[in-house]
């Protein structure tokens, strides 16, 4: 058996940081020296006891040998003390901390929904299927807090449209945080002389699904800002870069150079110009060569500038808001393509993973399929998330009568916070209603059978009468309202400057 302590020295001293205190064993302990780091105790039970040279170890080590050896050692005070005699020294064992109690369950039990308000849920579902929508096609659930609203097919899988991209925004955030920002890096692979760049420029993608015009503006102005108003090479790309949400790399080449001369803009980019502060300067960037696109980027680059996006939870709630399907998809195969997205929902969502399929990040086709409860699961995994960076989930989902985007012409109760979707047959919405009866309400309604204008009208309907019973809000709770999480955080190109300057 072995206990380690720390001693420095062969005359049974402690080497504690306390020089006064010596260590006396009894007679039948035997002393010995194994090396300069080492002290070895001999007892008659045949145990042995390695004193090693580690001083922070020696209290804690001399509780051991008392308990393993039975040499107990006596602590006595140097004549120099103050008191004659001292305790034993005394260790304290850190005790553990008590484990945390495990967040409560995000969803409610299928079971026992509220009469009343399930009650209006199947008054609904029967007048769709007058209409000829068959019930098996609809899908609702609602729940505040603790308690179930409503419940129709809620665990059913359906077709899900855009609602999906509440999926690919929670596997986005977990995996790289509300602050990140995605960079792309300019290079250079000649020398600048006379605002000339004797080379090409070479730009390394890293999967910003928001450069766009305006991104390409402020890359060309800091392109002549350090020098350079003409390229007698080519523009290469390598990496996953993407202009205008063009997921072809040589498409989005082709943006580029276009953005980065002003002299050729085309009327989308003239536009865009107009929407940048008055004194926003015209780009003036020609590159002679063409655009080229390699798997690898070259040897010997000489970084120019530095492009950051977006912090990821603008990029989101700008994705959300517009509904747009490219970003979506961006987004989803940063994170490892639709199935990641739906394993990493699923677990958020505390729900089994059949009732979340995707084949996309962004809803496009009906195979995308996300049950009503699943739905709800996302919001409330979103907020529960959100909650320790101080957002919720206004900040990363479209606030009814706040933002713009396709939520403008939805008749949908003032400062929900809604995901709607679409496709040929499908209209979808998911989300949260403030109420002053029920607190908080998270809901998700589904229909599947076609006539969308119909499907959209009936929705809000049904949502506008339960807030009859529910009662409307003044102003979104604080929970739900939108906070200055960004810090001043935005869309930026630096100069990297050389290295050793």
């Amino acid at each position: 058996m072995f206990a380690f302590l720390g001693s420095d020295r062969l005359s049974k001293r402690s080497s504690h940081q306390n020089p006064d205190i010596r260590l006396k064993f009894p007679e039948n302990c035997s002393l010995a020296k194994a090396s300069d780091r080492l002290l070895l105790i001999n007892h008659p039970s045949n145990h042995m006891v390695i004193f090693n040279n580690r001083p922070k170890l020696a209290l804690i080590s001399l509780t051991f040998l008392t308990l393993i050896t039975g040499c107990a050692p006596e602590a006595t005070q140097n004549s120099s003390s103050s008191s004659p005699t001292s305790e034993p020294a005394q260790v304290s064992t850190p005790q553990p901390e008590p484990p945390k109690a495990p967040p409560k369950p995000l969803l409610v039990s299928p079971d026992n929904p509220d009469p009343t308000t399930n009650a209006k849920i199947q008054q609904y579902i029967n007048n769709l299927a007058a209409q000829g929508f068959a019930a098996t096609d609809q899908g609702v659930w609602m729940q505040s807090g603790t308690t179930l609203l409503a419940n129709h097919q809620g665990t059913v899988p359906l077709s899900a449209a855009s609602v999906t991209k509440i999926a690919t925004t929670i596997a986005a955030l977990q995996t790289f945080g509300p602050e990140h920002q995605f960079s792309t890096v300019i290079s250079a692979t000649g020398p600048i002389e006379n605002g000339q760049l004797n080379g090409d420029l070479v730009i390394q993608g890293g999967e910003d699904p928001f450069f766009v015009w305006e991104e390409a503006i402020a890359l060309g102005n800091v392109l002549n800002q350090i020098g350079i108003k003409q390229i007698t090479g080519n523009l290469i790309i390598t990496g996953k870069f993407y202009m205008n949400y063009e997921l072809d790399p040589d498409a989005s080449g082709n943006l580029l150079k276009i953005g980065l001369n002003s002299n050729i803009w085309p009327e989308e980019a003239e536009t865009q110009y107009l929407t940048l502060p008055p004194d926003t300067p015209r780009p003036q960037v020609e590159i002679q060569g063409a655009v080229q696109v390699i798997p690898a980027p070259p040897a010997n680059l000489q970084p120019l500038v530095r492009h950051y996006s977006k912090p990821l939870g603008e990029l989101v709630k700008l994705m959300n808001m517009y509904s747009n399907n490219m970003m979506a998809d961006m987004l989803a195969n940063a994170v490892g393509g639709p199935q990641i997205v739906a394993q990493k929902a699923a677990q958020a969502a505390e729900v089994p993973p059949q009732e979340i399929q995707l084949i996309n990040g962004s809803g496009l086709g009906e195979e995308n399929r996300i049950s009503p409860r699943a739905a709800c699961g996302m919001f409330l995994a979103l907020e529960r998330y959100l909650q320790p960076y101080n957002m919720t989930i206004a900040d990363v989902v479209a606030i009814v009568g706040q933002d713009l985007g396709v939520l403008e012409d939805r008749n949908i109760p003032k400062f929900s916070i809604i995901k709607t979707g679409s496709l040929n047959r499908v209209s979808t919405l998911a989300g949260v209603i403030p109420t002053q009866n029920q607190g908080n309400i998270c809901m998700a309604i589904m229909n599947i059978g076609g006539e969308l204008d119909g499907f959209r009208n009936q929705q809000d309907n049904l949502l506008q009468g339960l807030l009859t019973q529910w009662g409307s809000v003044a102003s979104p709770p604080p929970e739900v309202s939108p906070t200055a999480w960004k810090n001043g955080k935005n869309s930026k190109s630096e100069i990297i400057k050389p290295s050793g300057t």
